[in-house]
């Protein structure tokens, strides 16, 4: 934040987290969300951040103006895809190549996936000690359906050297600071996650533009993997013969602790692994939290639930904080990376204060925790059980 307003800030760790400093709050240009649902949850307008309550994310595809926003820098201005372009260069990619947003469309095989995609901070908000950074509660995932090309085949079309290990992202936002030649992010993965079937370059968002704030008009896709690393407002790819190390990739960024350490465990940089495959995660999505019925009702529960990289196998509800569960019925993901959804139908045993809750397990066997997971300095992959309370009367 200080490189943001041009010096140190006393007293860092007494500012509220999410708090838009006085200097970058005096401003005349007003508070726009464009193109977004009006029910999301705002946690930060400079840069945007906003997130999904659960109850808007009912749908078995995200719809655009449903799914969150996670930014780091100032959105780009009016892009024009006529004039837009995406270079591909680095070390290790055997040429420099740059295609316009036509060549893009017009010379590789189009291909459409759901993927699911989380911010590594959705749930920060439960860790404690309490972590810096926006206070994400559930909604920062979501699952529409993505169009683009291939980026394994955008990249075979440079040409890959034997010696290539990692690929990074440039975008067009630009810093908060307003200085051009400061980088917001640029996060990367791995050549192989790069060259899985699945990672797209994409234009399409359920079969529309893409929305402006989640990256129009091009961005990079990874599903399953934290959301920073499919950059949006893409213009550039880098082939790296080494670990990318951009912007927000190294240092503590979307870190966490190599190994389990205790809460408010000061950890050095070097004991920091990155984050790659987000962990089984589940979400209720119907109905929303403070349901009331009456006695003789049978409750429909239902949600979604994701694995990173891997399928859930297997998804349960209790209703007694744990001690029991039952288990639901579970779709399979329409392709590889999507998020599955689940249902159950819950009797209650008399009137009360209820709570449902919602646990899944993938496909190597991990369950998600019924308490906070493995505390970590950034406050990333919370995937806590959720939890809906219900009132019978």
């Amino acid at each position: 934040m200080g490189s943001v307003l041009g010096a140190k800030v006393a007293y860092a760790d007494l500012m509220p987290a999410g708090l838009i400093p006085a200097a970058l709050a005096q401003t005349d240009e007003p508070f726009k969300l464009i193109g977004k649902h009006e029910g999301l949850t705002i946690l930060n307008d400079r840069p945007w951040n906003v997130e999904t309550p659960p109850h808007l994310l009912d749908d078995k595809k995200t719809p655009g103006d449903k799914l969150f926003i996670r930014n780091n820098g100032v959105v780009p201005k009016k892009p024009d895809p006529e004039t837009w372009t995406l270079t591909i260069e680095g070390e290790s990619a055997k040429q420099k190549k740059t295609y316009t947003f036509k060549e893009l469309k017009e010379k590789f095989e189009h291909h459409t996936f759901q993927l699911t995609i989380e911010c590594g901070g959705n749930g920060r908000s439960e860790f404690n000690p309490p972590a810096k950074g926006n206070q994400w509660t559930t909604g920062a995932v979501g699952c529409p359906e993505w169009t683009g090309v291939k980026l394994k085949d955008v990249l075979m079309d440079v040409g890959i050297k034997e010696d290539a290990v990692y690929i990074g992202y440039y975008g067009k936002d630009t810093h908060l600071s307003g200085d051009p030649k400061k980088v917001t992010i640029s996060r990367g993965v791995p050549i192989e996650k790069a060259l899985e079937e699945e990672s797209l370059i994409a234009w399409a968002l359920n079969g529309e533009d893409l929305p402006l704030m989640n990256g129009y008009p091009l961005r990079l896709v990874m599903g399953g993997w934290p959301a920073s690393v499919s950059g949006k407002w893409l213009e550039r790819i880098v082939i790296r013969n080494k670990e990318h190390d951009g912007t927000k990739m190294t240092g503590m960024s979307y870190r966490v602790p190599c190994k389990s350490v205790a809460p408010g465990t000061e950890v050095p940089e070097d004991e920091m692994c990155i984050i790659e495959s987000m962990p089984v995660k589940s979400l209720i999505t119907y109905p929303k939290s403070g349901a009331v019925i009456k006695p003789e009702r049978v409750l429909e529960v239902r949600g979604h639930a994701w694995a990173g990289d891997f399928e859930v196998s297997g998804m349960e509800v209790s209703i007694d904080f744990g001690a029991t569960w039952q288990k639901c019925s579970l779709e399979k993901p329409v392709n590889r990376l999507a998020w599955q959804h689940w249902e159950a139908k819950i009797k209650f045993p008399a009137k009360g204060y209820y709570e449902v809750w919602a646990k899944a397990t993938d496909s190597q066997g991990k369950s998600q925790p019924m308490v906070v997971p493995g505390w970590n300095p950034r406050g990333y992959l919370n995937n806590a059980c959720h939890r809906i309370a219900v009132k019978v009367v």
